[in-house]
C-alpha cells in the first residue's frame, strides 16, 4: 500500500482493488464499514473532549505536558477522591508503579514494578510520560529530570519514574488547585542536554 495517511487511504485502497471486481465489492463493504467506524469515533471523541472541558481538574491537569482528556479524565476517574491520599507520593503505588520487594532474612531484593492497582490509569500515566519525553519539544524541569533518569538507567525506566512522578504531581496539583509550573526552561534544557 505504500504511505497513505487518513485522507487518502480510501483513494489509494480502491486505486489497488480497481481491477480485480471481486476483491472491489469487499473492500467497499469494508471502507463503508471504516468510515462508520471513524463517524462513531469522532462523536466519542467530542464527548471525551467535552468532559474534560467541563471539569475544572482535568482542565488544570491539561496543563501539565503529555497530558491530554483522556489521560486527566482516566486519572480523575481513578483517583475519585483525592483526599483519600494522606500524600501525594502515595498515589503511585496505589497505581502499582512502585518496584516490588522481597526480603526475607538477610535477602532485600527489589524488583520490577508490582503493577498491582488501575492498569488503565498506569497505562495512562506511562502514555503521558512517552509524549512528555518523546514528542513534547518544550523544556521543563520534570522532563529535564527524566531525561537525566534516562542517561542513567535507560529510556524504558525512565518513563516508568516519569510515570509514577506524574501521578504524584497530578495528585498535588488537584489537592492544591494550582496548574503546573513549567519551572527554569532554558536551565532544564541545558541539564539535559549535557
Amino acid at each position: 500500500m505504500g504511505k497513505a495517511g487518513d485522507v487518502g487511504f480510501e483513494a489509494r485502497v480502491r486505486e489497488l482493488v480497481q481491477d480485480h471486481p471481486r476483491r472491489r465489492a469487499v473492500i467497499e463493504a469494508l471502507l463503508r464499514v471504516r468510515a462508520a467506524l471513524v463517524a462513531e469515533y469522532d462523536v466519542l471523541h467530542r464527548m471525551v473532549l467535552a468532559a474534560a472541558r467541563k471539569d475544572a481538574a482535568c482542565r488544570r491537569l491539561m496543563t501539565i505536558p503529555g497530558v491530554g482528556p483522556v489521560v486527566a479524565l482516566t486519572f480523575r476517574c481513578a483517583v475519585d477522591v483525592p483526599s483519600r491520599f494522606a500524600k501525594s507520593r502515595l498515589v503511585g503505588a496505589h497505581f502499582g508503579l512502585t518496584p516490588r520487594k522481597y526480603q526475607s532474612g538477610e535477602k532485600d531484593i527489589s524488583g520490577r514494578i508490582s503493577r498491582c492497582g488501575d492498569a488503565m490509569a498506569r497505562e495512562a500515566l506511562y502514555d503521558a510520560a512517552n509524549v512528555m519525553l518523546t514528542r513534547t519539544n518544550s523544556w521543563s524541569t520534570l522532563k529535564a529530570w527524566a531525561m537525566r533518569v534516562a542517561r542513567r538507567r535507560g529510556l524504558k525506566r525512565a518513563k516508568v519514574a516519569l510515570a509514577r512522578r506524574l501521578a504524584v504531581v497530578m495528585h498535588s496539583l488537584w489537592v492544591r488547585d494550582a496548574d503546573f509550573r513549567w519551572g527554569r526552561q532554558s536551565a532544564g534544557g541545558i541539564e539535559a542536554a549535557a
